[in-house]
């Protein structure tokens, strides 16, 4: 099927979904929505889209659009997610998918029940540079530690320090390390953190330990207020593993026996091949994505959760 592409909110990630979409060519960008008409078409006519709306209800009364893209605010997430997979439209989810593994499996379970697709949108999963990281794990031996550093500037977007918004670098970004190390290394069955919390109770600054169900030990920093590696370490007994710039990674370096090797995958749109894996999916008539799961959504939903509701 051709895939009708609405895109829900002018996020600063929304341009690069859109060129993700039209670099491989599997896909179509045929609206986009705001809460403001004039920003709607702004934005459209900068990223030419033919159809523009001043609201997000109208963009899922488009017969045109068949799958909407969902990038708001992490707190609309759920809400709109829900309202575009009732009205019989496919649905990619930024991350987080919501806020709660209580409403995320609702929307799993709702996708499931309406023969819709629904995924959660996590790039990372599909970056050539990581898959190649995973692939190659056996030969570090016995994996023992896993350290994950993050930073950014929040002045790129207004909300990120929002509580009503679902704001905080915690669901923002640490949906990243805890669905790698799933992945990776499967169930977290220990977690805990500590943070540094602004005074309307939403966090600036935090640090992640844990272990996995067998035996990885794991560190994952993210700060707004300094400025970290951003890469993460994979350590095991005969060496260790880097990806620089994880979430995003170009490039994965193997410092393995005494020997180091660098592979660098140049690509203008890391996006391009979670886009493509959507494409095959629908193709294949699939209700959610053999990488992206109901149960990797879920349990890194459910980790943030629990160390956000220690807080």
């Amino acid at each position: 099927m051709e895939l009708n592409y609405g895109i829900l909110s002018t996020s600063s990630i929304a341009p690069r979904f859109i060129a993700a979409v039209r670099a491989c060519s599997k896909g179509r960008i045929t609206a986009l929505s705001s809460r403001s008409l004039q920003k709607a078409q702004e934005k459209a006519a900068l990223w030419d889209i033919p159809t523009a709306y001043g609201s997000h209800q109208e963009l899922l009364e488009d017969e045109n659009v068949n799958i909407v893209y969902i990038s708001n605010v992490n707190s609309h997430h759920y809400p709109w997610a829900k309202a575009a997979l009732l009205a019989g439209k496919h649905v990619i989810c930024e991350k987080p998918c919501t806020t709660t593994q209580a409403q995320t499996k609702e929307l799993y379970e709702l996708a499931q029940k309406q023969g819709l697709f629904f995924m959660e949108a996590q790039k990372m999963l599909f970056l050539p540079a990581v898959l190649e990281a995973k692939k190659r794990l056996g030969e570090l031996g016995k994996i023992a530690m896993v350290e994950l550093n993050h930073s950014f500037s929040p002045d790129y977007n207004d909300w990120v320090f929002s509580s009503q918004a679902g704001g905080g670098p915690l669901l923002t970004s640490g949906v990243y390390a805890m669905e790698l190390l799933y992945w990776m290394f499967g169930k977290i069955t220990e977690i805990q953190g500590t943070a540094s919390i602004l005074e309307n109770g939403v966090e600036w600054q935090y640090i992640l330990t844990g272990k996995t169900k067998n035996g990885v030990l794991f560190c994952a920093k993210n700060t707004t207020g300094a400025v970290l590696d951003n890469t993460c370490r994979i350590y095991g007994e005969k060496g260790w593993v880097e990806l620089p710039n994880y979430w995003k990674a170009r490039k994965v370096i193997f410092q393995i026996g005494g020997k180091r090797e660098e592979m660098e995958f140049p690509c203008e749109h890391e996006l391009v091949y979670e886009v493509m894996h959507i494409a095959e999916c629908i193709e294949k008539g699939l209700q959610s994505s053999p990488v992206i799961t109901k149960e990797l959504s879920v349990a890194a939903i459910t980790a943030l959760e629990k160390v956000k509701n220690n807080w």
